[in-house]
């Protein structure tokens, strides 16, 4: 198999007249990738259809690029708690291009929260339209915000904002 591919192939046939249509799955790159070909049969003997792997390289590279069209992208991803338990936000200072978008990812010692400080924004910005004051109670819950006016956001978890929990970004 080529590197990155599954050995493991799940294989689909359907008849049509003396044409069968065979569909391959793989997983290439931790994504599911699918090719189909059509499959010249005898109707007295029975055949095991096999696919080129040109096709599957041409279906992988499409799948990959539609994952990857499809994800969004993120300037910068903070965590909420760090990887040992620690309150805080990681990295707790990050700076962005305006309208760029930014993801806050619940790591650990939750539940937190992303608060905006309405006396640490841009001017004419909303603090309570930008904030997130649900909880985030489980590891891997994300929120994000797109940022369009430059300036500083200040920025703060509710719950451990006594603990120092707190953040900047700086949008140029």
């Amino acid at each position: 198999a080529a590197p990155g591919l599954s050995r493991t192939l799940r294989l689909t046939v359907t008849r049509t007249s003396h044409v069968k249509m065979a569909a391959m799955t793989s997983t290439f790159l931790g994504s599911a990738v699918a090719v189909k070909a059509p499959v010249v049969v005898s109707s007295k003997k029975a055949v095991a259809p096999v696919a080129s792997l040109d096709g599957l390289k041409k279906a992988a590279v499409v799948g990959v690029s539609t994952v990857l069209l499809a994800s969004p992208a993120f300037a910068a991803t903070i965590k909420l708690g760090g990887d040992n338990g620690e309150l805080g936000f990681f990295p707790n200072k990050i700076s962005v291009a305006k309208g760029e978008t930014v993801e806050f990812v619940n790591n650990k010692a939750f539940p937190h929260n992303v608060v905006f400080d309405e006396d640490n924004v841009p001017a004419g910005v909303n603090a309570d339209a930008i904030s997130h004051e649900d909880y985030l109670n489980g590891p891997g819950e994300k929120v994000t915000n797109k940022f369009d006016v430059a300036g500083t956001y200040g920025y703060y978890c509710e719950p451990h904002q006594g603990a120092g929990m707190q953040g900047t970004i700086v949008v140029s």
